[in-house]
């Protein structure tokens, strides 16, 4: 029996690996990578690569060669989620197994889209398949935590980032202050080329003027979000550059200049609700809120966040913009050290609790 666990478990880590290359053209769809074996000898593999193209399954059987076809009835397919049972752009990707006559499906974990939900693995044993469920099912959810998050809570995923002092303050009063170190300006980068869109408030924008790009590491650019109700930045700010699409939510003008577009909302609506609606009906589907401390603790006091990201430096202000706070509904499950700095990773409580 663990032997036999241990082969699965080593192919679904495959079909991750796999999956990871859909990003990020596969959204809103979820990450989903297949690998076809027989006696212990990969046949075929694929994932899903964009968003309306071909799935995971359907890639990896079109994979087998012409020699091979005839193990496909003696074959496992592994995938990391269930795979669909209902006609959307595509085919249902259960009956292409069916048709396939392949006899054992093993599964990373259920996927929690209302339309499929059960009924994949469900038509797959209706039909005599063995189905093998939830192996790696921790991993297989973290890789989809962005898709999970967008159908079950149907908005965007939200990371909170922010750097703080050795004694807790986010900033010097009305002024740039540089916080973390080197090494960790190019991991947040790199955090920024993992989502879909960056955030943050106008006082922010008009103190830092940042450019909120990806430079430091290889990846695309997120769409950049700013709040500025009054329409108070300048022309030459770089956030109206051309690297990126700006959205600008505010209370005076809908419009669009090239990749810039002006949001109208109501001066007295909530603005966060505001943003995450538009983001979930234009399939945005991440966002990593950077400041200020006004912004993020918007975000946390609304109770809209997934994952918080604390770099801790090891100098001392002692005085300024305090830092947000640590809701109580977080854990904490990782902490580093980089050279001066240190970061804390929280997570919300159900994705802690995955088993």
């Amino acid at each position: 029996m663990n032997i036999d666990l241990s082969v699965h478990e080593k192919y679904i880590y495959r079909c991750l690996q796999l999956a990871k290359n859909g990003q990020p053209h596969a959204f809103p769809n979820p990450l989903v990578g297949a690998v076809l074996v027989y006696n212990d000898y990969i046949i075929g593999e694929g994932f899903h690569k964009q968003y309306g193209q071909a799935h995971a399954e359907v890639n990896c059987i079109n994979s087998v060669r012409d020699t091979d076809q005839h193990l496909l009835s003696s074959s496992t397919l592994y995938i990391n989620l269930e795979p669909c049972s209902h006609y959307g752009h595509t085919p249902p990707c259960v009956d292409l197994i069916l048709a396939n006559n392949i006899k054992k499906v093993v599964i990373g974990m259920n996927d929690p889209y209302t339309k499929v939900n059960g009924a994949g693995v469900q038509k797959l044993l209706e039909n005599n398949v063995t189905v093998v469920l939830d192996v790696l099912k921790k991993l297989c959810h973290e890789l989809n935590k962005r898709f999970i998050t967008w159908v079950n809570k149907k908005r965007p995923y939200i990371v909170l980032k922010w750097a703080q002092s050795k004694d807790g303050y986010i900033a010097a009063q009305g002024r740039t202050t540089k916080i973390s170190n080197t090494y960790c300006d190019v991991l947040v980068h790199q955090w920024r080329s993992q989502e879909a869109a960056i955030a943050i408030g106008t006082h922010t924008a008009l103190i830092d003027n940042p450019k909120l790009s990806v430079r430091y590491v290889t990846g695309s650019n997120p769409i950049r979000i700013v709040i500025d109700k009054r329409l108070e930045l300048v022309s030459n700010s770089y956030l109206f550059n051309e690297d990126a699409i700006t959205l600008v939510f505010n209370s005076i003008e809908q419009k669009i200049l090239g990749n810039i577009q002006f949001i109208k909302i109501k001066e007295e609506s909530n603005i966060i609700k505001e943003i995450l609606a538009y983001c979930y009906f234009n399939n945005i589907g991440s966002i990593i809120v950077e400041g200020g401390a006004i912004l993020i603790n918007s975000f946390i006091e609304a109770g809209f966040y997934d994952d918080i990201r604390v770099i801790t430096s090891n100098i001392t202000l002692h005085e300024g913009v305090k830092s947000p706070h640590i809701p109580n509904d977080l854990f904490l499950i990782k902490k580093e050290t980089i050279h001066t700095n240190t970061i804390d990773y929280y997570v919300s409580t159900d994705l802690n609790t995955i088993i």
